[in-house]
């Protein structure tokens, strides 16, 4: 029987691509394999035209964008992978990626593709008619002008400059994840769409480019809808960004040519993007890590922000984009040691036995060492099973340590945020940063302790989560 087709199947995350073209130089092929293969890249148009533009700032910035082209997707993919109906010739994904001034990390901003936005007086290149400034959904930009219109119009929403630009399509995404050998995703339950064809089981997925493809566009699993959508994005980049800089085949001359040639061919970039480019960048970032990578979504005051004639968008929360966008354009991590923006230094309380505590690192993403404050009652084992309950990555196996009056949670400062999860849990005990402590936080339990409270990871919908609260590469892959 037929795959079931949608009206207008959107996808998202050709991202991937993107970052990698800037990774692959970091391998010892070296500058002649580039240049023999980046004569397959398809230039465009990105800049033309465009005036009044913002300032530029310190570092590189980016435009990626994911486009609803099929033109080079044949029919039995189509079928396959469920991608049916019409191409709406629009940007699906869209993402601004920086690149900080010393190359040493990547921040990726997600721009919801229904952002309400004025566009800018411009041409319609389908009509080829002059239009004044006109309320659009920012995904629309490309329909009515194209790349220049795009960038015109992500500029204006957030005020960054952008440098380069950078475009990919489905077949290119699917060849992407083909070629470097499928991308690894977990997930804490099932996930299937019926849409997108995406079917996976609890626990850890191996996918292919197909599967990838379903995963990252799907967009029935939950009620988060397009947010939850790019959550997944960013948490699928940052397993390529893991598995390119993982992959000692790079190394091999062979086989970076075959990941180059399939990653340099597929995209489209602004002409500026040139070879040189690309392997200046490449040498710059030699060392690249998913921990050198963090991820954020702009901010978000209405999900259904109703406009004549238009439908329902999404209209920002235009204080805190603001704040947002100005640490891209002062080359500011997104995520500071007080956790970033929305976040704070004190932990969240806990809402008692029956309510489960938001949080907004998931527990099963916060790995504890229980030591026990009193070895001969066997605290700690039941402390250990209880944090285990609520979803922490425990040890299971309890340590002995001096009694003290109070519980302690030491941790390194890097993993701020998850001590604070943990914190939520155990809302008395004091926060003890210990630098160079890792990845494993300690709960010493004191003669204070009285009961695990429960937790639960935040739903940015229900909860009123700041959405755009950073997270880097490696706190969200699998372990």
């Amino acid at each position: 029987m037929p795959a079931p087709s949608v009206k207008r199947p959107r996808w998202g995350l050709r991202i991937a691509t993107a970052l990698s073209l800037l990774l692959l130089a970091t391998g010892g092929a070296g500058y002649f394999l580039l240049s023999s293969i980046g004569s397959g890249i398809h230039r465009v148009d990105a800049f033309g035209g465009i005036s009044d533009r913002p300032r530029e700032g310190h570092g590189l910035n980016f435009l990626v964008a994911g486009v609803d082209r099929r033109d080079s997707v044949s029919e039995e993919e189509r079928r396959k992978y469920r991608l049916g109906g019409e191409p709406c010739n629009c940007t699906d994904a869209l993402m601004l990626v920086h690149l900080s001034r010393d190359r040493g990390r990547a921040s990726v901003v997600s721009i919801p593709r229904d952002s309400y936005i004025e566009l800018p007086p411009h041409t319609n290149r389908a009509l080829g008619e002059r239009r004044t400034a006109h309320p659009a959904k920012v995904n629309a930009a490309y329909t009515h002008g194209g790349p220049p219109l795009t960038v015109r119009a992500v500029e204006k929403l957030s005020g960054v400059h952008i440098d380069h630009y950078v475009e990919i399509d489905f077949a290119a995404f699917m060849k992407t994840v083909d070629v470097v050998g499928g991308v690894q995703v977990c997930t804490q339950r099932p996930l299937r769409d019926k849409y997108s064809g995406l079917d996976l089981p609890a626990g850890t997925s191996s996918l292919d480019g197909g599967e990838a493809l379903a995963y990252v566009r799907a967009r029935h699993l939950d009620g988060a809808s397009d947010m939850g959508r790019m959550k997944r994005q960013q948490r699928f980049l940052a397993a390529v960004i893991d598995k390119l800089t993982g992959t000692s085949g790079l190394m091999n001359p062979l086989r970076f040519r075959e990941v180059g040639s399939t990653l340099l061919g597929s995209v489209r970039t602004d002409a500026s993007l040139d070879t040189g480019a690309v392997f200046a960048l490449g040498k710059a970032l030699h060392g690249f890590s998913p921990g050198s990578s963090e991820f954020a979504t702009v901010p978000v005051a209405d999900m259904d922000y109703e406009v004549p004639g238009l439908g329902t968008t999404v209209k920002w929360d235009e204080e805190r984009a603001r704040q947002l966008f100005d640490r891209l354009r002062e080359d500011r991590p997104l995520k500071g040691r007080d956790g970033g923006p929305g976040g704070g230094k004190e932990g969240p309380k806990g809402k008692g036995e029956g309510k489960a505590t938001p949080v907004e690192v998931p527990p099963e993403r916060v790995r504890v060492q229980v030591a026990n404050g009193t070895a001969e009652d066997g605290l700690g084992g039941r402390v250990d099973r209880s944090l285990a309950r609520t979803g922490f990555s425990t040890t299971g196996s309890p340590t002995t340590a001096e009694q003290t009056d109070r519980t302690v949670i030491t941790y390194d400062p890097g993993w701020d945020r998850s001590a604070r999860s943990l914190a939520a849990a155990l809302p008395h005990a004091q926060l003890r940063p210990d630098r160079g402590h890792g990845a494993v936080m300690t709960v010493t339990l004191g003669a204070d302790h009285e009961k695990v409270h429960r937790v639960r990871p935040a739903d940015p919908i229900l909860d009123g989560a700041d959405v755009w609260s950073a997270v880097t590469g490696d706190e969200v892959l699998c372990t």
